[in-house]
Formats: structure tokens, sequence, C-alpha cells
């Protein structure tokens, strides 16, 4: 009776969720004590896998969320055990039975999610298997959250029937050293767990695809007509008006573009760019996204470097931007093609052929990206050239979507968010955290056009409720001086990165709107993000810890006693580099490991704390000395003005440090009280000291050291 019960079961489960079960071979020469530990995010979740799983599981059920009548229910059906994280004699009850040689499944989270993300991992469980000396078996369930059994209802788009996914992983084993004792190896066990659980959330997530593919299950998952898109014109845009309107913009460029072509896009923060760059993916063309704040000579460089043959940009912009003198230089070069060109040009047919192709979508990019992989371009974006004549990065579709999917990990976002999104796109943090992102994870993105505009972008995330920002130190800095302190009353997550945040920026947003900046840290070649604080794991002065699904190792640095140089790999590592003097072709990097050129100390917590740019330290009288750690320590002894530390050829020592700032006047005598009262080495301490009335910068807001090095040589040139 039992087993017909549960065969009806399964059937009924399968017709109605689609259920889908990877991974059963895991069990067949799994070991008889074994902790299976999975996401939970329903009230669905137990009885998926009593129904899916073998018959020989016994189940760990939080005695909170679960009442008496329900557990008397299920007790006929399976092996049962109500638990509390938190009361230590459930768990030794538990230690005991798996001892015994039994498999459990446990919920880690103890609750259901109400996020849709993994919530708090309790130690308990980790302890367990540590204690029963068990294997842990990993099972993602994904699909569940969207029924009316979660938790999740006004925050995600709920559905009585969505497609549900069990997926198990293979096992681990806890192998801690015997001289590990106590509360730190019950906190390193619980550590530990939480780290399969966030790994096994990215692994089971599908990001070998195309955007474009994750753009349509985005609509599904969301809903058709979930807003998703707004600019400062005020049109919002469903998921499916997007997608009809790319499709429409899409096919009419492709009648002058050709397939695979690297295709520059000279436009701002808007919509339209969003829909020229999913339009130009649709038919299979490679969007490069040009910087149009570097400079004409850059832009110039960036066209030749990415062999960029053909623009799409608007006069309406051109001419508020006042880029006139920089598109008659680009036209000698490359073809332009205007948007209001392209709109006048679209007929009736063209756009019952786009209408139809937005019903069916996965119908029509069968035949738009027919020959089109996820391991294929999808974008090229250009380094900053903060230090360097810009290089164009070659990211994949999975690169973009591993990205997506290992911050997503760690940052929980859903329907009831909404991103204002100031940075550039053409910056990678703008791109995928400030586009990317939100796009795939249903939180709706308002696009405004320059991060400069300090007092009306607080006003706008007033206006609009605004629950995410990304941004610079530089620009945060400016918004919080100019906000009024309710104009960010909303918001929930603020995540900065491109730069060091500096301490004045963290204590002025606590202070003043009593929100803790998310520092992260990452490259244009990563996609960008590689670590990043979050409300979980957080520690100040650091960038967060490394995302899952990112390997990492640490060259030594002959005179950099703590850390060394940091290497990274992962999906989320780009295609290669596209160079200015070797047009045509890609330099990969080397077995998939990129070199990031910063110097960086991990701690035992797994926390990331940059010490500098290899190629920002200078080499004084045979030591190292870093010239960010100089700009910090002239930040805190004169906080009013902005520094930075460079340094010039020396014959005596080597090389000698100049600190340029925005001061009229400095005495050297007060930094060096400083440092000596701090503890800092005298050696830190520069000695030739220059003032400018500005210190250049680019338009992500960060340093341009290219810029200030060639004015501090005209300077002293002039002496």
């Amino acid at each position: 009776m039992k087993h017909l019960c549960m065969r009806t079961l399964r059937w009924l489960l399968k017709k109605l969720y689609h259920v889908e079960v990877n991974g059963l071979e895991y069990f067949q020469h799994l070991n008889p004590r074994t902790l299976i530990v999975a996401n939970h995010t329903s009230f669905l979740d137990a009885v998926l896998l009593s129904v899916f799983l073998p018959n020989d599981v016994g189940y760990a059920i939080h005695s909170r969320y679960y009442n008496k009548a329900w557990m008397s229910l299920v007790k006929p059906w399976v092996r049962l055990f109500a638990v509390d994280h938190s009361d230590p004699m459930a768990m030794k009850s538990l230690i005991h039975y798996v001892k015994q040689g039994h498999k459990v499944v446990i919920f880690p989270e103890g609750r259901i999610t109400a996020t849709g993300a993994l919530m708090k991992i309790y130690a308990g469980p980790g302890m367990v298997a540590d204690k029963a000396d068990a294997d842990i078996l990993p099972i993602r369930i994904d699909g569940a959250q969207y029924t009316p059994f979660s938790r999740m209802r006004g925050q995600f788009h709920v559905r009585w029937f969505p497609h549900i996914k069990l997926t198990i992983l293979p096992p681990h084993h806890f192998d801690f050293p015997e001289a590990m004792k106590g509360r730190e190896r019950r906190i390193k066990a619980g550590k530990k767990l939480a780290q399969i659980m966030t790994d096994m959330v990215f692994e089971t997530t599908p990001y070998k695809r195309r955007l474009w593919d994750a753009l349509v299950e985005a609509r599904q998952v969301h809903g058709r007509d979930a807003v998703i898109l707004e600019d400062i014109e005020r049109k919002p845009l469903s998921y499916h008006q997007l997608i009809l309107r790319s499709f429409l913009l899409g096919d009419a460029l492709q009648k002058s573009t050709q397939k695979g072509e690297y295709i520059g896009i000279l436009l701002p923060n808007t919509s339209a760019c969003i829909l020229t760059l999913l339009g130009l993916q649709s038919r299979g063309r490679v969007p490069a996204m040009l910087n149009y704040t570097m400079g004409k000579k850059a832009v110039v460089g960036s066209l030749a470097t990415a062999n960029i043959q053909t623009i799409v940009t608007a006069r309406r912009f051109i001419k508020q931007a006042g880029l006139e003198a920089l598109v008659s230089e680009l036209s000698q070069h490359a073809k332009l093609i205007y948007l209001e060109d392209i709109k006048a040009s679209i007929g009736f047919k063209d756009k019952i052929s786009a209408a139809f192709a937005a019903r069916f979508p996965r119908y029509a990019l069968k035949h738009r990206m027919e020959m089109v992989k996820s391991s294929d371009s999808a974008l090229i974006l250009f380094t900053s050239g903060s230090e360097g004549m810009p290089k164009g990065v070659l990211l994949s579709h999975e690169n973009l979507l591993a990205n997506v999917a290992q911050i997503s990990t760690r940052l929980a976002m859903t329907e009831r968010d909404v991103c204002l999104s100031a940075l550039p796109v053409f910056h990678s943090f703008g791109m995928t955290g400030g586009v990317l992102l939100p796009l795939l994870t249903g939180m709706r993105i308002f696009l405004y056009t320059s991060p400069l505009h300090y007092r009306v972008i607080p006003e706008i995330a007033y206006d609009i409720n605004a629950t995410v920002l990304f941004g610079t130190n530089v620009f945060l800095a400016a918004y919080a001086k100019h906000a009024d302190p309710y104009d960010f009353y909303s918001m929930r997550y603020v995540v900065a990165g491109a730069e060091k945040l500096q301490d004045e920026t963290r204590d002025l947003w606590m202070e003043k709107f009593g929100l803790r900046i998310l520092e992260g840290y990452g490259a244009t070649e990563t996609s960008p993000v590689l670590a990043v604080n979050t409300p979980m794991h957080y520690k100040a002065g650091t960038v967060g810890m490394l995302l899952p699904g990112i390997k990492h190792r640490l060259e030594p640095i002959q005179g950099i006693k703590q850390g060394g140089r940091l290497w990274v790999k992962g999906a989320n590592i780009m295609m290669g580099y596209l160079l200015h003097d070797a047009q045509g072709s890609l330099e990969a990097p080397d077995d998939g490991w990129y070199d990031t050129g910063d110097i960086v100390h991990i701690d035992d917590d797994g926390f990331v704390h940059i010490q500098g740019r290899m190629k920002r330290f200078a080499k004084v009288a045979g030591e190292m000395v870093s010239l960010t750690a100089v700009e910090e320590m002239a930040k805190h002894c004169w906080t009013e003005g902005m520094h930075v530390a460079l340094a010039i050829y020396d014959a005596r020592k080597g090389e000698q440090l100049v600190l340029m700032s925005t001061l009229p006047e400095m005495d050297r005598k007060n930094l060096l009280h400083y440092a000596q009262s701090h503890g800092m080495p005298e050696l830190q301490v520069p000695r030739q000291f220059v003032s400018v009335v500005n210190i250049p910068l680019m338009g992500s807001g960060k340093v341009d050291y290219i810029a200030a090095q060639a004015l501090l040589t005209t300077m002293l040139a002039k002496l």
C-alpha cells in the first residue's frame, strides 16, 4: 500500500510540476552514514524529496515550521526527526542515528527561504556530519519557490504549476586536522557547510547558455507583462515589450551588418541602448560598448583594436552630449547608423514579423541565432585605460551569465527590488550589475544617463523607491553629500566597486542614511565581479569573499611580506584580449588563469584585503611601497583634499614618491607625524608635494593615473 501511494504521488507530481531529477547515480555507492543537505524553498520540499529519493532515507524537520498534525500525517511514510538547530540534545540524537549507518535529509537553513536565495546556514548540520564522520550529499531544489506553497508571494511571480528540478551533486567529506577541537572545529564545519551550499547553488544554475535564452526564461518565470526597464523618458517596458522591440531593432540592423561582426554602440544609459544591444545579439552580431568619455584618441583607437566598421548611435544623444567633434572623427573610420533613421525605415511587415517572433521567442531564436553557441562572443567592453591604452575585452555568453549566477548566490534580489542604474553600460560594473543582473532576476531597472548628476540621482532614488544602487567611491560620496537624509529611505543594497571605498564614505552613509555600503572587487576581464561583501558575510575594510566557482592562487612578490599577486580562474573569466598592437588576434588567458595585477591578502575567514595594484607599487631604496597605502595615509591626515600618490625616477633610491593633491599647501611634518603616530614607516612619506586644481578622473569616477603622471611630468619639467 505504501509503495502504491508513493508511486501514485510521484506520477501526480511529475504531471503537475514536470519534476526533473538529475544525479540519482550518486546514491548507488553512497556511504551508509550520509547527511543529505538541501536548500529549503517551500512546504513541498520534504514531499518532493521523500517521493523522488530512495526510501531508506530519514528526514530531520524543523519543529518550528511543521506542526504536530503534519508530522503525524507523514510519519507512517518516512522516518522523521523533529529538530531545532539551536537545541544540542536534538542534534545529539541525530548524530547518534547517523553514526549507526543511516542517511538523513536536513535543511541547513532551518527555515523556508523568504528571499528566493539561500538564507543563514546553521552550523548544527555541519557539526552532525563531522561528529558522525558522515558524507555530505548536496541537493538543489529549484522551482518550488514559485509555487503558492512557498513564502515568496509578492516577491516573485507565483503560479500553481512551475517546472521543478532536483539536482543531486557529488558527496563531500570533512577532513579537519585531529588537533582541531571544540568550538573552532564546530565553526569550521559550519563555514565549510555554508560553502558547500553556496557552491551547490552556483553549480546547478544553468549559465552555459546564451543571454537570449536566459532572457526568455526570465520572461516565463517573472511574467510577460512584468515591468522590467525604464529610463528618464518614463516609458516603462515589460518583458514582452522589451523582447518585441529588441527583435524589431535587430531585424532592422541586420540588413546593414554581417553575422559575427563587431558593432560599436555609442549611446548613453537609456532603454534604446539596451534594445540595441539585445537586438544586435538576437541576430548574431557582437555589440562593442564604446566609452565616449575616454577622449577622441582612445575611442578611435578602440575602433582599430576591435576592427569596428559600423557604429550605432543617435543624433539626439550626440547633440545633447556635445559629441559632434568626436562623431566627425569616428565617421572617417566607420559607418554610422542612426537610430532615428532605423525607426523611420521600419514598416508594417517588420512589425508583424517582430510581433510573431516575440510571441514565440524560442522558435524565433532558432532561426535568428541558429549558429550562435553559449561559448561564443556576446559583448566587447574596453578596459578603463587608467594605466595604458584601452584593450578590448571579449566576453562570452557563458562568462556574463556565470557572473550573474555567482552574484545571485550571495545577494538576494526579487521582483520587489528596483535598481537605479546610473553607472554607464560601457563600464563592466554598470553592464553586469546595473543591467544583466536585474534583467535576468526580475528586478526592475531604472536607467539614468550620467552618474555625475549628484543632486538629481538621490531625488530619483526617492521618486522611484529604489532598493539597489551600484556606484564607485567618488560617486557615492558625492550622492551622500548632496542628498536629503530620507532620499534613500527604501534602499536595501548599496554596492561599491571599481575603486577603494574610503572610510569617510562608508561612515557618512551609515551616519546619514543608516545604510552599510557593501564593497566589492572585480575587473572587466572577470565579467566583472570577483568578490563582494554581503549582509550575511561582511567585514569592513575588505572587498568580501571570493564568489563561488572562482579558483585563485597568490604569487609571492619579493618585498611583499603578506599576500601576493592574485591569479583567478573560473567560468566568468574573459575569452581574451583584443590588443591594439595585434589587431585581428585574440590573446586568451593561459590555461584559463587571469593575472589581476593586484596584490591581495586573504585572511583565515576568506575575506579579501586589497593592498594595491602591482603597478601601484614603487621600489624606494630597495623596499616595495604601496602607492595606495600612501594615498590612504594622506587622506586620513588631510581629510579635505583629494590625493594621488605617484612615483618618479630617482638616481639614488631608484624611485621617489610624489603626492599630488588638491590642497594648496601641505607640510611634510604633519604627514610624517601622522605616520609615526600610527606605526607607519618613514619611507612611506613622500618628499615632494605638488598642488593641482583638479585630479584627473575617468568617466567611471576612477583616477586617471596616466593623465595624472603626465600632468606631474609637465609640472616638474617647469620647475
